[in-house]
């Protein structure tokens, strides 16, 4: 599948005078028939808009903005000191899984301040993907608990920083305390390849459930 994004901004011109329109790239193909939302969530810094700007067919949207002062005290950057930037509203994007399924993806913000934002994003929404980072397991507690408590399905990606720790996968879910069927994965956020074989195992994971309750 070729993900490349063309350039064209969606202007022709007509006797000398640009006419705006949609991007190229931001029209789906005659061939789709259904359109998924997932969103993609997880703690402050753990790689949610590199996820979705590495795996996106289209120019992704961000809604990303200088870190100041006014979170001293307020977000935690521990173990992110070097970040400089953090999403404030969302991450925005799309990825063809085949010719007939698209899948929109909602980038969550992470700092604890921004959830109120998180009923909007997950309204419609089929299922989601945690990116957590081994090195800070404990800022995703709250967020498993919210998904949870929403019932929404979701998969584990293990973002595979460069000096991050790894542990055994059922050590993992130990300490996420994760039901025995939630997947988890190896991911790293940055590789479109790694970030669309996510993607996949959520998909994968969404009809086992629904196989599962059709048979019940």
């Amino acid at each position: 599948m070729d993900f490349r994004s063309s350039e064209h901004d969606g202007s022709e011109q007509h006797g000398g005078a640009a006419v705006r329109g949609p991007r190229t790239e931001d029209v789906l193909p005659e061939t789709a028939k259904t359109a998924v939302k997932v969103v993609i969530v997880g703690g402050f810094g753990v790689g949610k808009t590199t996820f979705v700007g590495s795996v996106s067919e289209i120019r992704p949207l961000t809604t990303e903005e200088t870190m100041t002062q006014a979170g001293v005290g307020v977000d935690d950057t521990s173990g992110v000191d070097g970040k400089t930037s953090t999403t404030v509203a969302m991450d925005f994007g799309r990825i063809s899984i085949n010719h007939e399924l698209v899948l929109y993806l909602f980038g969550t913000p992470g700092q604890e301040r921004f959830w109120f934002l998180w009923r909007g994003l997950f309204e419609g929404a089929l299922g989601a993907v945690v990116l957590v980072d081994t090195r800070r397991l404990e800022v995703s507690f709250d967020v498993l608990g919210r998904l949870e408590e929403r019932r929404v399905p979701f998969v584990v990606a293990v973002n595979t920083f460069p000096d991050a720790p790894t542990y055994p996968v059922e050590e993992l879910r130990t300490a996420l305390d994760l039901h025995p069927t939630v997947p988890i994965v190896p991911c790293d956020a940055r590789d479109r390849g790694s970030s669309r074989d996510v993607l996949m195992t959520l998909m994968r994971y969404l009809q086992t459930l629904a196989t599962t309750q059709e048979a019940s």
